[in-house]
């Protein structure tokens, strides 16, 4: 794979989705392309806290910490960690790929208050409504730089209904895609698009 100029020595957050971590298959396939590619610069997969204000903390810190060693970084973003790149994206307008990113999930996840068990680490977790007041204190209503955006979805997401992330970055380059289940099947597939959506920009 090629890859332009203008997007070597890059820094990339990658953000990984609610009761996921930097262990997912998505997360994985990012490492192992900068791995490949050491020209494309670094990434960095922390663990996101289940916590939103503690979440976007340290992804704040993440991305700083990105800043200071690259002249350009970018976000990638899926599910919940697709609503917390879009809080970033938008308050350090840095370019954002979101993957079957989380709208208002502030509303979503009110029905799953109570104990859940993390996925990768098997601990137990509980989910309080003090945690969807933070959440929605991040909420972005109205995206105002949509061309900093790459919308990827797909419509056989058994988890969200594409239907919303469509219609709130409706402004934004995208890509669409039929059938495919909340991970994003082929997602290392998107990796040509992702690159030229940076190349536009930068």
């Amino acid at each position: 794979m090629l890859i332009p100029a203008s997007v070597q020595n890059s820094g990339c957050l990658y953000l990984h989705g609610f009761l996921s971590s930097p262990a997912s298959e998505k997360a994985q396939q990012m490492t192992a392309l900068f791995r490949e590619h050491p020209e494309l610069g670094s990434i960095n997969a922390p663990f996101i806290h289940f916590d939103p204000q503690d979440a976007i903390a340290l992804a704040e810190q993440a991305l700083a910490e990105l800043r200071e060693k690259h002249d350009r970084v970018w976000v990638v973003g899926s599910s919940l960690g697709g609503f917390y790149a879009t809080f970033l994206a938008e308050k350090h307008n840095v370019p954002a790929v979101l993957i079957n990113p989380a709208v208002r999930p502030f509303e979503l996840f009110r029905h799953y208050l109570g104990e859940h068990t993390h996925y990768h680490t098997g601990e137990t977790l509980l989910l309080e409504e003090a945690h969807l007041h933070q959440l929605e204190a991040l909420n972005t209503p109205v995206v105002q730089n949509p061309q900093n955006l790459l919308l990827l979805l797909q419509t056989g997401d058994e988890t969200l209904d594409y239907r919303h992330a469509a219609e709130l970055y409706r402004e934004c380059p995208g890509w669409l895609e039929g059938g495919g289940d909340h991970s994003f099947q082929h997602f290392i597939d998107r990796v040509p698009q992702m690159l030229g959506h940076l190349s536009r920009l930068w």
